[in-house]
C-alpha cells in the first residue's frame, strides 16, 4: 500500500550534482514513489547565491540558511552535496540530531570523519549513506558493506579519478605529454580550474580510505593513505611501460596483510599489464577490481563523476533511506570492528621499475648492480642504452632497471644510495609495478 503522506527532502548544495538531483527527483517522481512506497518532496534547497536561475526549481525553495533548514523538524531526508569539511559537518549532525537520515556525496568528510559521524548517526537511530562519494554512478560501497560481508575481502585496486585516467590515457594513446594533456582535459571540463585536488592524489586518498574501511571493517583515515599524483609521470614514462607490454595508471590501492593483521592504503601511479582488466579503463572512467576469497576476482566499472552519473548514486541512496524510515529500521551502519593498524608505506611490498642517468663507461651496471644486492632488492631486467647527443658531457645513457618484489623501505634505501654514486648523473623516475 502506498503511504500517502510524502517524505520531505532537503537538498544542500545544487550545483552540478544536486542540480540534477533535483531534476531527477522531478521528472522521475511518480517512479520514486513506486519503488519507495511513498512519494518523496523536495522540501528546501539550500544554495550560496539564491539569485542564481536554476531551471525546474520552485524558488520559492531556495534559501541561504542551511542551518534552518535541517532543524525543521519536518524533514525526513537531507541531501549534501556541498562538498568540504565545513560546513557539511555540522549540517550533517544538525539533521541527525533533528530526526533526518542524510545521504552524502561528500568523500573529503568521509574519509576525515566518518567514524564520528556514522556514530552520531547511531546515537540517533538514523541513516547515513554514502555511495556517491567513491566512485559516481558505479554501485561499489553497497556490495563491499552488504554483498560481501560474509566474504573476507583481500585486496581492493582500482582507478577512482576519471581527470587523472583521462590525463594518462591520453598521454599512452597520442604521445602528448603531461601539461598538453591536462590542459585538454581542462578545455573537455575534465579537469577544474585548479586540478591539484585530481592530479595530486587528493581526492584518490579520500576514496580510498572510504573503500578500506568499508572492505576491511576497520577504520582508515586519510591522513594514513599515503599519496602521490600523476604530475611527475613523463612520457618517457609512458613509452618505457608499453616496451614491457604495460600502461600507466592513477591506482587506488587497498590490501589486507597475507597474516591479517594490518592492512594498507596508498595512491600513486602504477604500471600495469595490458592483460589487466583495469589498464583497458580508457578516458573519464572508473573501474575497480575487488579479490574476495569467496567470489574471487570481481571488477565495478562505470563513470566514476559528472552530474548524472553522481545523482544516480545518490538517488539510489535515497530510495534506500526512505525505505528505511517507512519500515522503521535503518541500515547498515559503520562496520569497523576489526580495529586493524594501517602499515606505514616502508613495509608494502611489490616491484618496481627504476630509470637512471647513468655515465657511459664500463663498470657502471656492475656499481648499480651492487648497490641494489645490498639494500636486498633483487633485479629481474636490465635495459641501457646510449644517448649519443650526450657524447660532449662525457657520454651518457639511459639505464632502465625491473626489480622482483622489495619492500619500499629497502627500494627507497637503494635509490638513497644510488645518488651518491659519482657514475649516476641523475634518477630520472621510479614507478611501482602492480597488477601482475
Amino acid at each position: 500500500m502506498m503511504r500517502t503522506r510524502p517524505l520531505k527532502v532537503a537538498l544542500l548544495g545544487c550545483g552540478v550534482v544536486g542540480s540534477e538531483v533535483a531534476r531527477i527527483m522531478t521528472t522521475h517522481a511518480d517512479d520514486l514513489a513506486a519503488r519507495i512506497g511513498a512519494p518523496v518532496e523536495l522540501a528546501g534547497v539550500a544554495v550560496r547565491r539564491p539569485s542564481k536561475v536554476r531551471e525546474g526549481i520552485d524558488p520559492a525553495l531556495i534559501t541561504t540558511d542551511a542551518t534552518a533548514l535541517v532543524k525543521r523538524g519536518d524533514i525526513d531526508v537531507v541531501i549534501e552535496v556541498i562538498g568540504g569539511i565545513e560546513p557539511a559537518r555540522t549540517l550533517i549532525t544538525t539533521a541527525f540530531e533533528h530526526g533526518a537520515g542524510v545521504v552524502s556525496a561528500n568523500k573529503a568528510l568521509l574519509a576525515e570523519d566518518g567514524s564520528a559521524l556514522h556514530a552520531a548517526a547511531e546515537k540517533h537511530g538514523r541513516d547515513l549513506y554514502y555511495e556517491a562519494a567513491v566512485a559516481g554512478a558505479i554501485p561499489l560501497v553497497r556490495p563491499l558493506r552488504e554483498s560481501l560481508a560474509g566474504d573476507k575481502v583481500n585486496r581492493v585496486i582500482g582507478i577512482v579519478n576519471g581527470t587523472t585516467n583521462f590525463i594518462l590515457d591520453k598521454m599512452d594513446t597520442s604521445g602528448a605529454g603531461y601539461s598538453e594533456a591536462l590542459d585538454e582535459a581542462t578545455a573537455l571540463g575534465y579537469a577544474e580550474a585548479d586540478p591539484t585536488a585530481d592530479v595530486e592524489g587528493f581526492d584518490a586518498a579520500a576514496k580510498a580510505a572510504i573503500l578500506a574501511g568499508i572492505a576491511f571493517h576497520t577504520r582508515v583515515r586519510i591522513g594514513e593513505v599515503h599519496r602521490e599524483g600523476i604530475t611527475e609521470v613523463t612520457a618517457a614514462d609512458i613509452a618505457s611501460a608499453r616496451r614491457m607490454g604495460c600502461t600507466v595508471k592513477l591506482l587506488a590501492i587497498c590490501e589486507r596483510a597475507a597474516d591479517g593483521r594490518s592492512v594498507t592504503a596508498r595512491v600513486h601511479p602504477a604500471m600495469i599489464p595490458l592483460s589487466h582488466p583495469l589498464a583497458s579503463v580508457r578516458e573519464a572512467y572508473n573501474a575497480v577490481f575487488v579479490e574476495a576469497d569467496a567470489a574471487g576476482q570481481l571488477m565495478f566499472y562505470g563513470p566514476g563523476a559528472g552530474g548524472a552519473p553522481t545523482a544516480s548514486a545518490v538517488l539510489g541512496d535515497l530510495v534506500a533511506v526512505c525505505r528505511n524510515i517507512i519500515g522503521a529500521t535503518t541500515g547498515p551502519g559503520e562496520s569497523a570492528y576489526t580495529r586493524l593498524p594501517v602499515s606505514p608505506m616502508g613495509e608494502v611490498v611489490t616491484r618496481y621499475h627504476i630509470s637512471l642517468d647513468v655515465a657511459d663507461k664500463p663498470g657502471v651496471l656492475a656499481q648499480v648492480a651492487t648497490v641494489f644486492a645490498e639494500q636486498g632488492v633483487s633485479i629481474d631486467t636490465v635495459r641501457q642504452q646510449s644517448r649519443p647527443d650526450s657524447q660532449e658531457n662525457g657520454g651518457e645513457a639511459s639505464l632502465v632497471v625491473v626489480t622482483h618484489r622489495a619492500p619500499d623501505a629497502a627500494l627507497s634505501g637503494t635509490v638513497e644510495a644510488l645518488r651518491k654514486l659519482d657514475t649516476v648523473r641523475g634518477v630520472a623516475s621510479i614507478m611501482r609495478v602492480e597488477g601482475e
